[in-house]
């Protein structure tokens, strides 16, 4: 898509998503995404070699390749939301192979899912796109239902394979966050040693985040702590929804909190509150990757490309859009993810 296109496609909403002034946190202590990404922000760092690597190879793969943005197609929903649910609308991706051919003609830097998908077409495909192995999920079968993230699989079977990363999840602000926390920090360092990259889906998952008919699940001051401790446990990207008000912890009463988190350091305007997870990965020395979010059929377009304008105009690294691409015929989803790239590619669309 061209810039005339996204504006077109933005409608009246064009100038508050692109001609918005960020005034919280300023731009120029933002550590934006370019192509000197890895030499610049991760070299310094205690990264292994390999592991430098393997991020270069997923920086430099794709339509992004050489930006220093990621596009990254992610298919765990067969363990996280049952096979049958999420493949229904198009059950062409039951087939783990059609899941890295849509990474692969969409454009992708990467693709991520599970041990059985990628493992069932890693000698065909492992040194055609980067590969990041999903170890842990939240399995829905048990009855009654659980949330926990529970490991699939090890560090080491994800390095046979080739892949270029592991990705994980913690449900910060659960029971079984601490036990989560250990079991990640641990598989991180062992897969850092390895040589991969290592990306955290910084989640949060409590029932008492909800408080008066307010879900506070996507606040922007609970999920940027997420992903604070996601680059605390080194975490080289780490992934969160994109943040949908604020006010977490003083509506829940609970945490430390100062007011200029809500003031200086945040305003309303959904750049800035995605400009506060930013500023939690380290100003940007941990690369945020924002989630396309669920399918909504006729809107997955619009959504995608505002999805991708807030986090590009905030400070981020990109986008990691799964269900919007493979819940629709395999043309309609690379369509989807070119136009999540096209944003990135755009040079008029510039840090808020």
């Amino acid at each position: 898509m061209k810039t005339k296109d996204i504006k077109e496609l933005l409608g009246a909403d064009r100038e508050y998503y692109l001609g918005h002034t960020c005034k919280t946190i300023d731009k120029s202590l933002i550590h934006a995404p370019s192509p000197q990404t890895v030499d610049e922000l991760w070299v310094p760092t205690d990264r292994s070699i390999p592991a430098l690597v393997s991020l270069r190879r997923i920086l430099d793969h794709g339509r992004l390749g050489g930006t220093g943005y990621v596009s990254i197609l992610p298919v765990d929903q067969g363990i996280e939301h049952t096979a049958g649910a999420s493949f229904a609308p198009n059950p062409l991706y039951f087939d783990p192979e059609n899941i890295v051919r849509l990474a692969i003609e969409g454009g992708c830097n990467a693709v991520a899912s599970t041990f059985g998908v990628l493992g069932a077409v890693a000698r065909r495909y492992a040194h055609k796109i980067p590969f990041i192995v999903k170890i842990n999920h939240n399995e829905l079968l048990s009855y009654p239902n659980r949330y926990d993230q529970i490991l699939f699989g090890t560090v080491d079977e994800a390095w046979n394979m080739g892949a270029a990363a592991i990705g994980a999840t913690i449900y910060f602000g659960s029971a079984e966050s601490r036990r989560q926390i250990v079991e990640i920090s641990e598989a991180f360092a062992y897969a850092h040693e390895r040589g991969m990259a290592t990306i955290l889906w910084c989640y949060l998952r409590n029932a008492d985040f909800k408080k008066d008919g307010v879900d506070y699940h996507a606040a922007a001051d609970l999920t940027g702590q997420a992903d604070h401790l996601g680059a605390t446990i080194q975490a080289d990207i780490v992934k969160q929804k994109l943040p949908e008000g604020n006010g977490g912890f003083t509506a829940l009463h609970f945490g430390k909190t100062d007011d200029r988190m809500y003031t200086a350091l945040a305003s309303p305007h959904p750049i800035d509150l995605c400009r506060y997870q930013v500023a939690n990965g380290y100003m940007g020395r941990v690369g945020l990757i924002n989630s396309g979010g669920e399918s909504h059929g006729a809107s997955d377009l619009k959504d995608a490309v505002v999805t991708a304008i807030v986090n590009k105009r905030a400070g981020g690294m990109g986008l990691i859009s799964g269900r919007k691409a493979f819940q629709k015929p395999m043309k309609e989803g690379i369509e989807l993810l070119n136009a999540i790239q096209d944003v990135y590619l755009d040079p008029e669309i510039t840090l808020a």
